[in-house]
């Protein structure tokens, strides 16, 4: 494994080119190389982290047959161009995207490079070289969503949220449907702090989350510093990406945990062999890409049982939390009585449910 910082990663680019070419036989003895591009940095405990632990997985589980670089802190923006590009310049195969702002990036840089094969995750465009991978975070979101609606005391819970894209509007959609269902009378504040990993102010987002009369408050950000802030403030929250039970133990009710090593490995492996296409996946609880994480000893039984329900719901598929009546906040009827949304629909959503304040 290799890491590199976008500095370095530059000028290992410039030494490589000096280096002599080898010969046909020891091309064939190296490992077959995948880079990785990460948001935010491997230890902020969170979506990075969780992404991290499936490369090392993969990396794990193949051995020798594979060696994989990363390059962390990378933003959205067109400054992710050149590294894709570094990275197939350096013979890596197989590159994961691992943020959804990096769907143009990616695609421009495939173009380029029609022999290297792109996955991006949580992305909805795809070419003949650039497969999509995503997880159904918001099946999580509807078990922290009936602990929420359960546990709150207030009638008012917090979301905290990055951006307004669809992955972030569909788990905030799919926590208040679900602490609707056991409270119909809750209200759910929500706040966006145009950012994934800024924990000063992911702290400062949760304490006007705090001011408005939250008593349990959800992130879909990157580190554990709400969490944190819950835990002196003696509300409650959930982890996001990971568990992250060990920064705010009394706080954390339970946390999305994401489990992208399966993937990874079964995507490098088709690689390897010869057999990988161009896909769109999205797994959930059902097939193990979403896990919710042991809670906390002071959730009640009723409120475990009830979270279980949904869990088991999902398992079985007999439990959508995206079914139907669903309404708007501005009180129009999305989705009719008894029908579901498809995932094509959640994919591109940019519309809250009725009940988020935002």
């Amino acid at each position: 494994m290799t890491k590199f910082t976008r500095r370095d990663f530059v000028k290992a680019v410039g030494a490589a080119s000096a280096l002599p070419l080898l010969g046909a036989s020891a091309q064939a003895a190296e490992p077959f190389k995948v880079g990785f591009i990460f948001l935010g940095p491997v230890g902020d405990y969170g979506w990075t982290w969780a992404h991290d632990k499936g490369r090392r997985e993969m990396e794990a589980a193949l051995g020798g047959a594979v060696k994989t670089t990363y390059v962390e802190n990378v933003k959205e923006d067109a400054s992710a161009i050149p590294i894709l590009r570094d990275l197939a310049r350096q013979g890596n195969k197989l590159i994961f995207a691992t943020s959804f702002g990096y769907m143009d990036q990616v695609l421009e840089v495939a173009k380029e490079f029609p022999d290297v094969r792109f996955e991006h995750c949580t992305g909805f465009k795809r070419a003949a070289n650039v497969s999509t991978y995503n997880s159904r975070f918001h099946e999580g979101r509807a078990v922290t969503g009936t602990i929420a609606g359960k546990v709150s005391k207030s009638g008012v819970i917090g979301y905290l949220g990055s951006f307004k894209i669809p992955e972030v509007v569909m788990g905030v959609n799919a926590f208040t449907l679900a602490a609707q269902a056991v409270n119909p009378k809750i209200q759910t504040k929500l706040v966006m702090i145009d950012s994934w990993f800024d924990p000063a102010k992911e702290t400062a987002a949760t304490e006007t989350l705090a001011n408005l009369g939250c008593d349990v408050i959800a992130t879909h950000t990157d580190s554990p510093a709400p969490l944190q802030f819950c835990q002196k403030k003696g509300i409650f929250g959930f982890g996001q990406g990971a568990d992250m039970s060990k920064f705010a133990p009394k706080a954390h009710l339970t946390a999305i945990e994401d489990i992208w090593g399966p993937h990874y490995t079964a995507r490098v492996k088709a690689a390897i062999a010869g057999t990988w296409k161009s896909e769109d996946f999205w797994d959930g609880i059902k097939e193990g890409a979403v896990k919710v994480s042991a809670y906390n000893a002071s959730v009640p039984k009723d409120v475990q049982d009830a979270a279980n329900k949904i869990i088991d719901g999902y398992k079985a598929g007999s439990y959508d939390v995206f079914t139907g009546p669903i309404y708007d906040q501005g009180g129009a009827l999305k989705v009719k009585e008894g029908q579901k949304m498809g995932l094509g629909d959640l994919a591109t959503i940019d519309w809250y449910v009725k009940g988020v304040q935002s």
